[in-house]
């Protein structure tokens, strides 16, 4: 169990810990690393792992105690999320659920929310989704056009929504809508069960055959006065919320390019490519990876999740993930033809290769985080618009 946050931690004996306890767990079969999103195969056995893991304290470690959490350090936090990426098995069954939803219902939410959706996230027993992007407001979140519109009995929701992860496994949904003309100040936030009349799921195929992101299309669908998180207008300080929570992962990425870098190395070896050009191309990227593992170790031990080092981990390590999957078409050869769906080395680098280039496009485009670091952290003038 994770010790309390005032307790100084032994950081190198809690890794240890908490490796053997992952070695040694049981695992559902059908279990994999599938990372922030599982897709409609993943969700029985992620489900499965949720709930070994919350039934022994390893869920939902930065919640409160009072609603089930262990109130854990960031650095408690980081060294979990990063032994489940070396031991290949997911942290939890999504991220919405724990990482965006509950902190949001914990900060925002009437007592009623809480006791009603709470257990349901810590448990593993609800799988949840992130209603923000639309196809005209990404990247610039507070463009969102889906409007909630007041009602006799409550709201009325109409509006799309695209890129929505675990949707079409989705018991409940976190709507951000416009509820004024305002860009951010006329902006709410609603809990949508999914069930809904009025709700239309389609799963969007990916390049690597994988269908994780959905569009979603609200037509007409009503919600009570109880789906209203917080106060009417609110909806930006909450989505503040959640995306500032999305941070604490970077690291886990870096992990899982290690194991990559590992696998690229061996299967150039196994091919007679590994010639010096290859070789110093591959120790480039170690080298970048450090470095982000470093940058992003300094920013968990300052313990601000507010920090520009943060804005700097989401671009470098978006931009060295998609390098590190280009240098899978050096490595494999004409094996880069196989299929990604398939199983061994080769496929699993292919199906890197293919997704790596989505990594400076989710969670917000490369160029949105160069405006970020320039305006925000260097006092850059503003882009013109």
């Amino acid at each position: 169990m994770p010790a309390s946050a005032d307790v100084v931690e032994d950081i190198d004996t809690i890794r240890t810990q908490i490796r053997e306890f992952l070695e040694s767990a049981p695992k559902p079969p059908g279990l994999r690393n599938y990372g922030p999103t599982p897709t409609a195969a993943d969700v029985e056995p992620g489900q499965k792992w949720h709930r070994y893991l919350a039934d022994r304290g390893y869920t939902c470690l930065h919640w409160p105690p009072e609603f089930g959490g262990a109130d854990a350090s960031v650095a408690y936090q980081a060294v979990f999320a990063e032994e489940c990426a070396r031991a290949g098995v997911p942290r939890q069954l999504n991220i919405t659920g724990a990482d965006l939803v509950g902190p949001v219902l914990i900060k925002f939410g009437s007592p009623e929310q809480k006791t009603r959706y709470l257990d349901g996230i810590r448990l593993g027993d609800d799988v949840w989704t992130q209603l923000f992007s639309e196809p005209g407001a990404g990247s610039d979140l507070a463009g969102v056009r889906t409007r909630a519109e007041r009602t006799e009995s409550g709201w009325r929701v109409d509006g799309q929504k695209v890129w929505s992860s675990a949707a079409a496994s989705a018991d409940y949904g976190l709507l951000l809508a416009r509820t004024g003309p305002d860009k951010h100040r006329d902006l709410s936030m609603f809990i949508v069960p999914m069930s809904l009349s009025g709700v239309t799921v389609r799963p969007l195929t990916q390049m690597d055959g994988e269908s994780k992101f959905n569009e979603v299309f609200l037509d007409g669908v009503e919600l009570g006065d109880e789906a209203l998180i917080g106060e009417v207008g609110q909806g930006w300080a909450v989505a503040m919320v959640t995306l500032g929570r999305e941070r604490l992962t970077l690291g886990t990425q870096a992990v899982a390019m290690f194991r990559l870098h590992e696998q690229m190395v061996a299967a150039a070896r196994s091919r007679d490519l590994l010639d010096p050009v290859l070789s110093r191309s591959l120790t480039r990227l170690w080298t970048r990876m450090w470095l982000l593992r470093f940058t992003w170790q300094r920013a968990i031990d300052a313990g601000d999740l507010a920090s520009p080092a943060f804005s700097v981990l989401k671009l470098m390590t978006s931009e060295t993930d998609r390098d590190l999957g280009d240098m899978a078409t050096e490595v494999l050869g004409t094996d880069a033809c196989v299929d990604p769906a398939g199983s061994g080395d080769a496929a699993d680098l292919v199906h890197h290769m293919l997704v790596g280039r989505a990594q400076t496009i989710l969670g917000g485009t490369s160029e949105i985080q160069r405006n970020i670091l320039g305006e925000r952290v260097l006092g850059l003038p503003k882009e013109p618009r």
